[in-house]
Formats: C-alpha cells, sequence, structure tokens
C-alpha cells in the first residue's frame, strides 16, 4: 500500500528540516523559526480564503495545497507530526463539534 499524500509530504519536510537553506525552500523556511513558518502558514491560508469567498475552484484547490504544505512546515518547526494531528482527529472522531468545542472551555 502507498503512503497517503500528505504523509509523503510531511515526511519530506521532517527530512529538509536540517538541510542547507540554499537548497531548499523547506529547510530556508524552518530556519527562519517557528513564528516565520507561522506567519507563511497566516498568509497562505487568508490566500484560500480569499479564493473560497471569490468562487474559483482551481484557485482555492491550489491555495488549499498551499496552506496544507505551510500547516505542516509550521507543524515540524515545532515538533508537531501529522500522525499527532491524526490521532487528535481520530480522538474526535463520532463527539458532536459543539460538544468538543464546549468540553474546551
Amino acid at each position: 500500500m502507498t503512503a497517503h499524500p500528505l504523509d509523503r509530504l510531511a515526511a519530506t519536510i521532517a527530512a529538509r528540516k536540517g538541510a542547507d537553506p540554499d537548497t531548499s525552500w523547506t529547510a530556508k523556511l524552518l530556519a527562519k523559526g517557528p513564528e516565520k513558518c507561522a506567519q507563511k502558514f497566516g498568509e497562505e491560508a487568508v490566500e484560500a480564503i480569499i479564493e473560497a469567498v471569490r468562487g474559483d475552484r482551481a484557485k482555492l484547490t491550489s491555495e488549499a495545497a498551499d496552506a496544507l504544505y505551510h500547516l505542516l512546515v509550521m507543524l515540524t518547526s515545532r515538533d508537531v507530526t501529522l500522525a499527532e494531528v491524526l490521532a487528535e482527529l481520530e480522538r474526535r472522531e463520532g463527539t458532536s463539534g459543539l460538544a468538543e468545542k464546549a468540553a474546551r472551555r
């Protein structure tokens, strides 16, 4: 069975964490620190929001892919793995969103 594209992307990002920033965009982002990674994720998320409002499916798809990549970079910058995020989603599975939100208060 082939790994999911997000698993492969997360593995690539993790592998680039110690790479030369002059040869890898991912390494360059990670070398700038978690704050810059978070800023870049925020920018990409806003771009996805703009395309969602505009209703251009192709541009939204592209911006969503960028946002997912930058989310994974941001998580990696703080040593949070995709597996941990997926485990949290599994933990929440079957729980009403309203109940889950109320439990966080």
